[in-house]
């Protein structure tokens, strides 16, 4: 039996967004957001749609006027997904978002504006069962928290959380949870850490302004792992320069590097070397791409030769061991089960999975 580990989870209150349960014991949610014209209503259902598809839990739409939020209703009643509403400098399109059907309604502090402004979204989260997420960001922290603390710290990103939970409590509103996102993973991972210690609220983590895609998934993942192994975290986003999807797609693999949610085809593979008996790369890019849309989850082993290949393949679903330039060895369930070719190595592997998932779908 391999060496298993269960993080234990910060204990937090549940709220609801939408369909979707954050906190608790829930699992951990994975959400990004479009970057398509809101009012483009066509073109951003079709993201989101795409966003769907590799299982995304929840949407961001940004409503920075008017016309994002006349059309709003639009959008929310072609997809699946709950739709969280962006708000920033107008608290008036937060209030017509959720008269529109937002799930959720994405608050800053540093520009939302007065108390008052707040109540009213609260007003209108309430009348619409909508949560609200308190979003504050290093980069725009109100202006009388910079001069008190002369630069966005880990004590001013909490001082400016806990003055709007005071605002939504005494508001008599609990639906709600609360991020403390930076671009810099330092001065992020020690703000969630205190918050975590102030409040039982449920945290959506970020580590926002991440950069492309490359470089953001490796602070992303530093970041967020760094929180998620201390068992801090509700609910994410990964925010790269790159596709949404990618996002995603980061966001479940983060989570799946933690055993905190499996969800589709985990794949094990080695980096390749001279005693390789079939194209590693190019095999475990084309197996990816193809599995790419199963959401059961499943493991697969896939190393070139015979010094690690075997004891990977004792504890994954589905094993591929190179032996040759010419023959592998496929494992079952941890069993040697027969050879194949190095021709038919992707359509094979591909096969058994969809198999094993058929196996698995029928068992539940």
């Amino acid at each position: 039996m391999q060496y298993d580990y269960k993080i234990p989870r910060r204990k937090s209150r549940v709220v609801s967004v939408g369909n979707v349960k954050v906190g608790g014991d829930n699992p951990i949610s994975v959400q990004s957001m479009t970057n398509t014209k809101t009012t483009d209503y066509v073109a951003t259902i079709k993201q989101i749609h795409r966003l769907e598809e590799v299982g995304v839990d929840m949407v961001r739409v940004s409503c920075p006027d008017q016309d994002s939020t006349a059309v709003f209703d639009k959008i929310v009643k072609e997809v699946s997904v709950p739709i969280i509403a962006d708000i920033h400098f107008h608290y008036r399109r937060g209030i017509e978002a959720a008269e529109k059907g937002a799930s959720c309604l994405r608050i800053n502090p540093g520009n939302i504006g007065s108390r008052e402004k707040v109540l009213e979204l609260v007003k209108a989260a309430k009348d619409n069962n909508c949560s609200i997420r308190i979003g504050v960001n290093s980069g725009s922290l109100e202006e009388n928290l910079i001069e008190k603390y002369k630069s966005p710290t880990p004590e001013a990103m909490l001082e400016s959380a806990n003055n709007h939970i005071k605002i939504l409590e005494d508001a008599d509103f609990f639906n709600f949870k609360i991020s403390v996102k930076s671009s810099n993973v330092f001065l992020a991972a020690k703000s969630y850490q205190l918050l975590a210690e102030s409040c039982d609220y449920p945290l959506h983590l970020g580590i926002t302004e991440a950069g492309g895609l490359r470089a953001g998934t490796v602070l992303s993942s530093i970041g967020l792992g760094n929180l998620l192994w201390q068992g801090i975290g509700d609910t994410l986003r990964v925010s790269l320069s790159a596709d949404p999807v990618e996002e995603v797609k980061v966001g479940f693999d983060i989570l799946k590097s933690l055993n905190l949610r499996n969800k589709g085809v985990k794949i094990i593979s080695c980096p390749s070397c001279a005693r390789q008996g079939y194209d590693v790369v190019k095999v475990v890019a084309e197996v990816e791409e193809r599995l790419s849309h199963i959401k059961t989850p499943l493991s697969v082993s896939m190393l070139g030769c015979v010094v690690n290949g075997i004891g990977e393949a004792m504890y994954t679903n589905i094993g591929l061991v190179g032996i040759s330039d010419k023959e592998n060895v496929i494992y079952i369930n941890g069993n040697k089960d027969h050879r194949i070719s190095n021709e038919k190595i992707v359509d094979h592997i591909v096969n058994l999975v969809e198999e094993q998932v058929a196996i698995l779908e029928n068992k539940k």
